[in-house]
């Protein structure tokens, strides 16, 4: 095939944010014409045949040129700027806290991705396929607040069980559409700062399918992540945790390694004891201003380790744990995982190994939210002044009632595609399950039900310990 049946899709990616520095990622997925006229990925084991190339987006990339990354302040002028003949990919450092910034990456003298964007899209004759979108990047961030700065309020998304994969012609697909226009319209003109992945972030195989091997490559990521979200990941941080599809918990294959490339661990968590205990296993804690500090859980199995079960159990990771929830700290701490600790079904019930493991350090720090995917509805739990929400829907949908109300300590449930949307102040969380866009553009609500079929109406209003 010749290189003129080739396109390139540049894609940009925001990778971390702190106060004073922002982690920039660029890529490109490439696309060959079918003999039926469709495009199809390229997948990664043709690359070096088809492009040359032997990845197309990540940590470990190799680089598409010589490239600078400037950030511009709100006049335009360059306030910070990094190079990299390297990677595709960098920090740039000297940022201002809590401040609106532009960004452009330049590679070999050109701006990358600043052309119409084609993504995959509905056609006439059926099915999806790679168009123009008529979309553009919009390439700007707001740095997070100083870590001792109290802040008034804050918004959040939390989502879990999305990436199903938006190239074939199915439900599930045209579900993350939905979902994703959702998130993308929460980052644009609600202020939301970051994401927080509940796990199973890639359901998908090769061209497409969902199967028991995806996630392991990089073209499997194209339609499940970096096309579907690729506006709202350039502008704000996605916080990964691992689910056991990330894993060989329910897969063939073990996607850790991919997971780890494509979300940059090694570059924003291998900090040592202090703020991440990972390599294997994904435990970290990010601070957000002096009012919040996310705590990432990782309860997937542990399948180097003949005698430990799970990594939450592993002797590195108990003592990491053990230090971070060791006493109230004075601020909000939101642990949040794949797995739940309570759940009423269909599919799963309450998990008694994270029950003993992690209740005793919740207590210890007096924790009164925890977030969790897994099963693929939406849940709330209450026991000892503790909440426990589940948000396992961004994708998968299982529509099935659950029969364990009594069991969890289930107050409310619903089976609706949905994101999270978490609004935090000093005083209270306001959670508000999102199912979807008006069509004025508007968000969409999500109303729940209590086990008696009582209507719960958001926000779902979870108060600070005192």
């Amino acid at each position: 095939m010749s290189r003129a049946a080739i396109h390139a899709e540049p894609f940009v990616h925001l990778v971390d944010l702190a106060h004073d520095r922002v982690l920039i990622a660029w890529g490109a997925f490439f696309f060959e014409r079918t003999p039926q006229g469709r495009w199809e990925i390229v997948d990664d084991e043709a690359l070096a045949r088809e492009v040359g190339r032997h990845t197309c987006i990540g940590s470990s990339a190799e680089p598409f040129g010589s490239a600078t990354v400037q950030v511009l302040s709100a006049d335009g002028d360059v306030v910070a700027q990094a190079s990299t003949d390297e990677h595709a990919w960098v920090w740039v450092e000297g940022l201002q806290p809590d401040t609106d910034y532009h960004y452009r990456v330049v590679v070999d003298g050109r701006e990358w991705a600043s052309e119409e964007l084609w993504d995959w899209v509905p056609v006439a004759r059926g099915g999806y396929d790679l168009a123009p979108s008529g979309r553009r990047y919009d390439l700007r961030f707001r740095t997070w607040p100083h870590p001792d700065a109290s802040t008034q309020s804050l918004r959040f998304v939390a989502m879990g069980d999305y990436g199903v994969g938006m190239r074939s012609d199915a439900e599930s697909s045209r579900r993350q559409r939905r979902i994703a226009e959702v998130l993308e319209r929460l980052v644009s003109d609600h202020d939301v700062r970051f994401v927080l992945s509940l796990g199973d972030n890639i359901y998908q195989g090769e061209q497409g399918r969902v199967d028991q091997e995806g996630g392991g490559e990089d073209d499997d990521w194209y339609s499940s992540f970096f096309q579907p979200y690729r506006l709202a990941i350039a502008r704000v941080p996605v916080l990964p945790a691992i689910g056991n599809h990330d894993s060989t918990d329910s897969e063939g294959s073990d996607d850790r390694a991919q997971m780890e490339d494509n979300f940059h661990i090694k570059e924003r968590f291998h900090h040592g004891l202090e703020t991440a205990s990972v390599m294997p296993g994904l435990f970290y804690r990010m601070r957000y201003g002096a009012d919040l500090e996310l705590v990432c859980l990782d309860t997937s199995l542990d399948s180097e380790e003949d005698q430990i079960h799970r990594y939450f159990q592993a002797p590195n990771h108990r003592e990491w744990l053990r230090r971070t929830f060791s006493e109230p700290v004075g601020r909000w701490v939101i642990p949040f995982s794949h797995h739940p600790v309570y759940t009423a079904g269909p599919n799963h019930e309450n998990d008694e190994e994270m029950r003993q493991a992690f209740e005793p350090l919740f207590d210890a720090t007096d924790v009164r939210l925890v977030l969790a995917g897994h099963e693929h509805n939406f849940q709330v739990s209450h026991v000892n002044d503790r909440s426990y929400v589940v948000s396992g829907a961004s994708g998968q949908l299982d529509e099935r009632v659950p029969h364990r109300f009594a069991e969890a300590h289930t107050t409310a449930w619903a089976a609706q595609a949905h994101v999270l949307l978490i609004e935090l102040d000093q005083a209270e969380a306001r959670i508000t399950p999102i199912s979807g866009l008006m069509q004025d553009g508007g968000l969409h609500p999500m109303t729940a039900l209590t086990p008696e079929n009582d209507l719960v109406e958001p926000p779902i209003v979870i108060r600070r310990a005192p």
